[in-house]
């Protein structure tokens, strides 16, 4: 293949992956009228279409996708080979920016910020905590954590934890003022903290699993609020019950400071996964990143 012939491609993929000539202009460091002159001598030479251009948008056409498809794998190999080829000369450095819940932050990162001083110093981490569901791409986000079955499809998603068990949890202090719920339908006579999801202002459901499935319950909220650690305060100074994570819960359940109640009706959902974009163009840092993230939960115990 011609030098020239893989800088087509090259000016496809990003155009493809972009969605924008603009954009993918900027980042191959050309003008829009080159890039859409490069993109017009590939289509030529291929003879078909494989963008459909308005003055809005760009999309691939069925011909555009299938060569992304075939293109993607190939290309990231090959950027893959050179940097491992380079990775001896290369030692990983810049900013990485992670979008993550509160939880993940404490079970997976804290615990990891050792290790990653140690082996990459000059290796930064710009860490938003976030229990809303962020796009990590539109954010400028270089990878994300979330429940598995929050994750975009089109994302590469990396399992990092065993599944996620929700918690009903009150004081014990309040417990001695009202009797512990039996069934997850008795919790409409209780005082519950609830969690808003923001900026929806959805409020989160109390879900359950029973014999015949999902459960859902209509709590009566005397507290509301966008932030899991006020919710889990609050629980702890006997203001109501609290449904949040188990993990968040399991260091004051053990130390008796809260009780947990309906655990056998307890939902479960998917574990924490480190997600991103599929890249060719990946960075060594963020590579390293990456590596170093699933190599830590590989061998510790991220306490879940």
């Amino acid at each position: 293949m011609k030098g020239s012939e893989f800088s087509e491609l090259k000016a496809f993929m990003c155009v493809a992956q972009e969605h924008s000539f603009r954009r993918a202009a900027e980042l191959l460091g050309m003008s829009p009228s080159a890039l859409s002159h490069t993109i017009r001598a590939l289509e030529e030479r291929l003879g078909v279409r494989l963008l459909n251009r308005t003055t809005r948008s760009v999309a691939t056409t069925e011909a555009g996708q299938t060569l992304l498809e075939r293109l993607m794998p190939a290309v990231a190999e090959i950027y893959s080979a050179v940097r491992d080829a380079g990775a001896s000369q290369a030692e990983p450095q810049g900013r990485i920016r992670i979008n993550l819940p509160r939880i993940a932050a404490r079970l997976l990162i804290t615990p990891m910020l050792p290790v990653l001083r140690e082996k990459y110093p000059r290796l930064s981490l710009d860490v938003v905590i976030d229990d809303t569901i962020t796009d990590i791409v539109g954010k400028g986000f270089d990878v994300g954590i979330r429940s598995g079955e929050l994750v975009q499809q089109d994302m590469i998603a990396v399992r990092l934890t065993s599944d996620l068990r929700m918690a009903v949890v009150g004081s014990p202090d309040y417990f001695s003022r009202f009797p512990e719920p039996q069934h997850p339908q008795d919790l409409r006579l209780h005082q519950c903290l609830t969690y808003r999801w923001d900026p929806t202002g959805v409020l989160q459901r109390w879900e359950f699993r029973g014999p015949e499935g999902a459960i859902f319950v209509n709590v009566e909220s005397v507290i509301t609020a966008n932030e899991t650690d006020f919710v889990l305060d609050a629980a702890l100074k006997g203001t109501g019950l609290a449904y949040i994570s188990e993990q968040l819960a399991k260091h004051y359940i053990e130390k008796g400071e809260l009780i947990q109640v309906l655990s056998e009706w307890s939902a479960v959902f998917s574990g924490f996964h480190l997600y991103y974009v599929n890249n060719p163009h990946m960075s060594a840092s963020l590579r390293a990143f990456i590596d170093l993230i699933k190599s830590f939960v590989a061998t510790t115990d991220p306490g879940l």
